[in-house]
């Protein structure tokens, strides 16, 4: 991909960076939930989504063109909202 203006680059690298510390927390959440087979299929579904998201921009940020960055940027929102959804 193209030399990226310091903005965006400023841009990614905190987007990056909030990505893996929600992923992080719900990762802690997910240890905190009961041990019902309730909890543990939605804890499941929303630790999957959660951290899809964080590996899905991580991927984003490593793209070759600025379609494969905007089909992972793709991903990632669509992750967000199923993470929403399960919190």
């Amino acid at each position: 991909m193209d030399e990226l203006p310091v903005n965006l680059v400023s841009f990614n690298e905190d987007l990056r960076t909030r990505t893996k510390q929600a992923a992080l927390r719900v990762i802690r959440l997910f240890q905190q939930l009961p041990r019902t087979g309730e909890a543990s299929v939605l804890g499941k579904q929303l630790l999957r989504a959660a951290t899809s998201v964080a590996a899905n921009f991580r991927a984003a940020c490593r793209s070759r063109s600025t379609a494969e960055w905007y089909a992972k940027l793709c991903i990632c929102v669509e992750e967000s909202d199923e993470t929403q959804f399960w919190l």
